[in-house]
């Protein structure tokens, strides 16, 4: 990392995220504002026999482990306003803070496409009283009795309101059965080796800190004070999204069965080409096949291993694409992936847009799990799952929200989409709801009545301070 910052100031999982099986995600009240604090000033002092230890960007926190070892679980907060606000922090202070984060997100909802059965008053508990969550505890870990001894050190300090699992799936796959957490940012002087043999443009610090540059031309968010408290924070809108697993396999057996008995189907999938949809299934009927191509364009990639419509049009290829394959990819205007599929959506690369000068502005951090049981698509039934998503970036407004609201749901990117929502993860409704998938020949088939596949069942607005700022709210005074 460059001398811009110094990594054990930062929390873990934003600049570089964990490789752990299993996370809890502990929602917390503070009960008393002095146990709160002394809890924060250890955690962020390195931790204690009953105390675990924030855990930083810096390896060389975690070579202090016994035999140099990472340790055993990695342990994060995040301060809600009202958590900010009930450890202390003065008003003076808090009024520099930005006015999403200071709203949170229930009030934000309509930015967010958040109505319907994702309206906060149907929002799953704790989240229906989100005055009441001040801090999410995150405990990452490969091992669920780790995260539970974790917990027993963090709860006596805090009012505990609920608690999420969430798990990586074999593969690392999503229920809707894609490919999951491929592309990530590349940050300026970080070095991670998990982006090796990515050749995508790197993203200033400021994309994901407070206090450092940002694409945008001599143009800084603004830093909450004092700098101590805002400096190298980050914000984060963690988000619990119910995927509706079986109406998507539905949709995509309608689909097909449409696109069966329409004229130009050849143009979209060629006669003989099913074999190349799914290598583990060559004997994959037209139908079967159509599903594959249906969920690859609303994507952008195919189910089968990810790799990325613009690289693999004609399929999916191998069972393990070289990395490059996966993440080294641009978008034209003719390109063979649709304007409106979701990876093209949330990050247009260098493809031309309307608002040209937010195409790589609007980076975000993604960290993910799924919570709730397996799916079967062949045994479907109706219980919730999803995904415990995080969505971190140095502005909730101009970043998370302006994705939300300008390309998921309205789709002012591109003329083509405008009016349209995200096929995957956008507030659609059957009678108005379009996508347009692309054909060989330049020209679409739209398909119709696409319902909404992802329900928000809660979600706070979270500031991810960095280590010297939970010290600082450790140390307040009365």
């Amino acid at each position: 990392m460059s001398g811009a910052v110094k990594p054990s100031d930062l929390q873990g999982n934003i600049l570089r995220g964990y490789k752990r099986g299993f996370v809890r995600h502990l929602l917390l009240g503070v009960r008393d504002r002095a146990s709160a604090r002394a809890f924060l000033g250890a955690a962020a002092a390195g931790g204690r026999a009953d105390i675990p230890a924030v855990t930083t960007e810096s390896g060389a926190r975690w070579s202090r482990q016994p035999g140099g070892c990472k340790p055993a679980a990695c342990f994060n907060v995040g301060l809600t306003y009202d958590g900010l606000r009930a450890l202390g922090v003065a008003a003076s202070s808090l009024a520099t803070f930005p006015t999403e984060f200071v709203a949170g997100m229930a009030q934000r909802a309509a930015k967010l496409g958040d109505f319907g059965d994702s309206a906060p008053d149907r929002w799953a508990k704790p989240f229906d009283r989100p005055d009441r969550i001040h801090v999410v505890a995150s405990i990452y870990a490969d091992d669920l009795a780790e995260i539970d001894r974790v917990q027993a050190q963090v709860e006596p300090a805090f009012t505990k309101l609920g608690a999420l699992d969430g798990r990586n799936l074999p593969g690392n796959r999503v229920f809707f059965n894609y490919v999951d957490s491929m592309s990530q940012p590349r940050f300026d002087g970080v070095h991670d080796r998990d982006q090796s043999g990515v050749d995508e443009p790197s993203d200033p610090l400021g994309t994901a800190l407070l206090g450092h540059p940002t694409r945008l031309e001599r143009l800084m968010f603004r830093v909450p004070s004092p700098s101590v408290l805002g400096l190298n924070g980050s914000f984060n809108a963690f988000r619990v999204l119910a995927q509706d697993c079986a109406g998507f396999e539905a949709y995509l057996t309608e689909a097909a069965e449409t696109l069966l008995r329409h004229p130009e189907v050849d143009s979209l999938l060629a006669k003989g080409a099913e074999r190349q949809i799914d290598p583990d299934h060559p004997d994959l009927d037209r139908k079967g096949a159509l599903r594959e191509v249906v969920a690859a364009q609303m994507c952008g990639r195919w189910r089968f291993n990810g790799a990325p419509l613009v690289n693999a049009p004609d399929g999916p290829g191998s069972a393990s694409p070289p990395k490059g394959l996966l993440i080294n990819f641009d978008y034209t205007r003719d390109s063979v992936c649709p304007a409106g599929a979701h990876i093209r959506r949330v990050q247009p690369r260098g493809a031309p847009i309307v608002q040209r000068i937010s195409s790589r502005t609007r980076r975000l951090v993604r960290r993910g799990m799924v919570y709730g049981p397996d799916f079967d698509p062949a045994r479907p039934d109706t219980a919730e799952r999803g995904l415990l998503g995080n969505f971190i970036g140095a502005s909730l407004g101009a970043q998370f929200e302006a994705v939300m609201y300008d390309w998921l749901n309205l789709g002012l990117q591109d003329p083509d989409i405008t009016g349209s929502n995200d096929p995957l993860t956008g507030a659609n409704a059957p009678e108005s709801s379009w996508f347009d998938l692309r054909l060989r020949t330049g020209g679409a088939i739209r398909l119709r009545g696409l319902p909404r596949f992802v329900t928000t069942r809660g979600g706070v607005y979270a500031f991810l301070p960095s280590v010297p700022a939970i010290a600082y709210l450790a140390a307040l005074g009365a």
